[in-house]
């Protein structure tokens, strides 16, 4: 973020924010009931959140998808796009599935993950910290609901480059 933007326009998470954040979450899913077999994470941001929820809801399989959609801020693909490895959906047979991402922003990664597993699954769930009001799938668990553009902390700071100041490719 430069120096020059004003913070008014974003949401901040910190990481003591997502920590109580992602407890509240993990209360809401445990309050409704639904206990997950699976919980699925899209890598990257909802990698972070599921690892919390997946602790805090008592479910020792967690599951990764890597699906690209963003690639800067405010700039996407057309469609969000599955990455190798994938899933062998043939895993979640009969299973109940939360899937986890940090944001539901246009909805479509969400989406997308949710038709991938419906077919497959006795249930299937998504959770994710934001949800924006655009999103074309509605989360059925959300922390908060914002139209801001969000930092989170673990994409916030730049990558860590070795000691000659050179990032690794």
């Amino acid at each position: 973020m430069r120096h020059d933007e004003p913070m008014s326009d974003r949401e901040i998470l910190t990481w003591d924010l997502f920590g109580s954040a992602s407890r509240e979450l993990a209360q809401t899913v445990a309050d409704s009931g639904f206990r997950p077999d699976v919980v699925l994470g899209i890598a990257r941001g909802g990698l972070v959140p599921a690892g919390s929820l997946a602790y805090a809801l008592d479910c020792k399989n967690l599951f990764t998808m890597n699906v690209e959609f963003y690639t800067g801020v405010g700039t996407t693909l057309d469609a969000p796009v599955m990455l190798p490895p994938l899933l062998d959906a043939t895993e979640l047979d009969d299973l109940s599935v939360l899937i986890v991402d940090d944001v539901a922003d246009s909805g479509k990664t969400l989406e997308l993950v949710f038709d991938f597993c419906r077919g497959h699954v006795s249930e299937v769930r998504t959770a994710v910290l934001y949800e924006k009001p655009r999103s074309v799938i509605k989360a059925d668990y959300t922390w908060r609901h914002t139209d801001k553009w969000i930092n989170f902390p673990w994409s916030s700071e730049p990558p860590v480059v070795d000691g000659s100041g050179v990032q690794d490719a």
